[in-house]
């Protein structure tokens, strides 16, 4: 869809043009999606540059990251010339020394005048080129410094790339990403879980109140989701109202005891305006669950947890579901037909 997009409304294949047009189809953010559209069939570079900006607050660093080849390439040629040169200091004294060895094992030089000549040549060259060494490693410490920097520079890019602007959370760029690598070693991946997790009746929010109210509710969310489970654990916000968090190293039972302590925490939780007094009414999320076991691959996962979370809200809402091949194998087959 994104390519598709990309190629009627004739947008140039930049990265930074590829993640705004991913997350305007993906809507994950209402505002941004009609932005997007508001922009017309054939959006100039400026215009979609003014877009992202306004909604991805890194996208004014992406001179940073197309200049860092740049900039890394300039480092190691420099490097390369130092140690060049470095090489070449060291042949010239490699050669002086074998021709130093030569006058030793000359016989027609007098024992006083070889020991005097060698000792103020060796003297003089080994000075010379451990001062030329001193430099080249200073200059090299410094280029290690300037491409340390960059890296940083590129990890703090990335880190701000992978976080959705609204509630902090990991963004579904990260999401899929971590999917994706949860299956490099199958053996490992078996020991992984996914848990889809949906505001229940969150369009009601929005309808009734207004958008502010819906993003206040999903910083909640987020909020609550984020300090339920330890640290180290993934959470994303993967579009709209959807969550997900992936759980390393644990089985179904420790699975289920998190979402079920996501889900009370989520249902404890009061959603009112501290200014007005307004209550916005209960706050509930439906779960789905599936062990990575349970799957082939990484889009296999999400849609088995996805079947499981979709299960929990026709069932009745504010629960939770673990995948099933019996139990939801008509619900899977409706809902892959309804998707398609």
């Amino acid at each position: 869809m994104v390519l598709a997009t990309m190629r009627r409304r004739g947008i140039s294949g930049l990265p930074r043009n590829y993640e705004l047009v991913y997350e305007a189809l993906n809507a994950s953010n209402a505002r941004l999606t009609r932005d997007f559209e508001n922009l017309g069939r054939n959006p100039g570079q400026d215009d979609l540059d003014a877009l992202g900006k306004l909604h991805f607050p890194h996208h004014h660093r992406s001179g940073m990251v197309e200049g860092a080849h740049d900039r890394i390439s300039g480092e190691l040629e420099g490097m390369l010339r130092l140690l060049k040169q470095e090489q070449s200091s060291l042949e010239s004294y490699s050669k002086l020394l074998g021709e130093t060895y030569n006058r030793i094992s000359s016989k027609s030089a007098s024992s006083a005048d070889i020991l005097s000549s060698v000792i103020g040549v060796l003297s003089n060259a080994t000075g010379d080129t451990m001062e030329k060494g001193k430099i080249v490693v200073g200059h090299m410490v410094e280029r290690a410094r300037e491409m340390e920097q960059v890296r940083l520079e590129l990890d703090e890019y990335k880190r701000i790339a992978n976080t959705d602007p609204l509630t902090r959370l990991s963004n579904r760029r990260a999401f899929d990403e971590m999917l994706s690598n949860m299956y490099n070693n199958p053996r490992e991946a078996m020991y992984y879980s996914l848990i889809m997790a949906d505001i229940d009746h969150f369009k009601q929010f929005n309808d009734t109140y207004g958008h502010p109210v819906g993003d206040r509710v999903l910083g909640v969310v987020a909020a609550v989701m984020k300090s339920t489970v330890r640290k180290d654990v993934f959470v994303a916000r993967t579009g709209g109202e959807e969550f997900a968090v992936v759980l390393k190293d644990t089985n179904l039972d420790v699975t289920m005891e998190i979402a079920e302590r996501i889900r009370r925490a989520i249902e404890a939780t009061p959603l009112k305006n501290q200014k007005t007094g307004v209550n916005y009414g209960p706050l509930t999320l439906s779960l789905g669950i599936c062990m990575a076991s349970d799957a082939a691959s990484a889009e296999e996962l999400y849609n088995k947890a996805d079947v499981a979370l979709y299960t929990a809200k026709n069932a009745g809402r504010n629960q939770i579901y673990v995948y099933d091949p019996d139990i939801n194998q008509d619900f899977e087959k409706n809902w892959a037909i309804y998707r398609s």
